[in-house]
């Protein structure tokens, strides 16, 4: 062995340091995304959650964001397994399998038999914990019995209640959907300033009953029975001012792709024509379309392959063509982002579309930088067309 290697007992004892310190530092990691994901900071970024957030900013799986996520909100529950986490005396592999089943009664007991065993041991008692009790049997076959769901309606409000009982391990399924329902995003109308759990829950839900309707019609791609008919002054279409039954740009979204009947009127609400039902994409090109962009959302950090619309950057309605050049694929959030929220796409000095939120900071392709004064402010890529092309401007942009 060359005499100028440390010991191995010295290298042991660094690399368990090591695992401490990176045992407290995850913990305070977990806590500050807690907190970004309560202020809803991934909002400022056009994402739909802090799971969806952390991949595209730290660099993860989406399945570790979401993980990383469910753990950071269980341990402001735990005080005793959060203290020790802090410290590093437990890993996060096993503060992942104890935050599963943890709560108030059982977490010191759980905390000692953690802290005693191993991280595959501490797992498979969690698990347990979860699935094997003989009482459970008769108490599982009672919550079966009982499964219910009620719909009330309150006019006053213009609001519906849906109530759902189910049992557990049924219930686990519906939040597994409405996970996989948040993430899908092919939300109609997502608000875009309440960003509330209960707001996402709801909205994750009314996914789940879009993707059934699309789903039940040909191909998934619906039939008239579900076609959106949209009146509109020929005036406000033209950007002149004028009536319209929706948010101007809102039927421009909704125009940009299919599924959509456009009538002109006049100013006495008289049609003047009937739009085609879709503004004529024509196979050849949304086939090159979803081979450009690999059948994937552009916005970056996005990664929605479902319920993609072809937007034209400059709209239709303003003379756009309908060409690859014009063109990019968007899913529904995305789509009424840009169209509604105050986002923006344009050319930069590479002739490669950028995508700006609403305060003009440019969006970068990817998360993962190391400043944020690497983001060029809107209209401020003249001083990044200074550099040279062997030098590409950071962020980097798409296509």
């Amino acid at each position: 062995m060359p005499a100028d290697l440390p010991p191995i007992e010295e290298l042991d004892q660094n690399i368990l340091n090591l695992c401490t310190r990176i045992n407290a530092a995850t913990y305070e990691l977990l806590v500050m995304v807690r907190e970004f994901d309560e202020r809803a900071g991934f909002v400022k970024w056009g994402l739909q959650n802090c799971a969806e957030w952390l991949a595209w900013r730290c660099d993860l799986t989406i399945t570790t964001a979401r993980e990383k996520v469910r753990v950071a909100h269980a341990l402001k529950h735990l005080p005793l397994i959060s203290s020790n986490f802090s410290m590093g005396e437990l890993s996060y592999s096993k503060v992942k399998e104890m935050t599963r089943v943890a709560n108030r009664d059982n977490e010191q007991q759980l905390l000692e038999f953690a802290l005693r065993h191993t991280a595959v041991t501490v797992a498979e008692r969690c698990r347990e914990l979860r699935y094997g009790n003989e009482a459970s049997i008769s108490s599982a076959e009672r919550a079966w019995a009982n499964r219910s769901l009620r719909v009330r309606r309150d006019h006053a409000r213009n609001m519906m209640t849906v109530t759902v009982d189910l049992p557990i391990d049924t219930g686990e399924l519906l939040e597994k959907a409405l996970d996989k329902a948040r993430d899908d995003e092919h939300l109609n109308i997502p608000d875009l300033v309440d960003t509330s759990w209960s707001v996402r829950q709801a909205d994750a839900f009314l996914n789940l009953i879009n993707s059934y309707l699309l789903d039940s019609t040909d191909e998934g791609h619906g039939n008239d029975n579900y076609l959106v008919t949209i009146h509109v002054d020929q005036t406000a279409l033209a950007g002149e001012g004028g009536r319209s039954a929706l948010p101007i740009e809102s039927v421009k979204r909704l125009c940009c792709d299919s599924h959509a009947v456009v009538i002109n009127e006049n100013g006495e609400g008289q049609p003047l024509s009937v739009g085609r039902k879709t503004r004529i994409i024509p196979t050849a090109i949304q086939r090159a379309l979803r081979a450009r962009d690999n059948n994937v959302c552009s916005f970056p950090g996005c990664g929605n392959r479902r319920f993609l619309h072809s937007h034209h950057v400059e709209h239709w309605s303003n003379g756009g063509e309908t060409s690859l050049d014009n063109l990019m694929l968007l899913c529904t959030k995305h789509h009424t982002l840009v169209h509604e929220g105050g986002f923006s796409i344009s050319k930069d000095f590479l002739d490669n579309w950028a995508f700006f939120r609403p305060d003009g900071i440019a969006v970068p392709e990817v998360g993962y930088v190391s400043s944020v004064d690497e983001y060029p402010p809107a209209g401020g890529l003249s001083s990044v067309a200074e550099k040279t092309i062997s030098e590409p401007p950071s962020p980097r942009y798409l296509h």
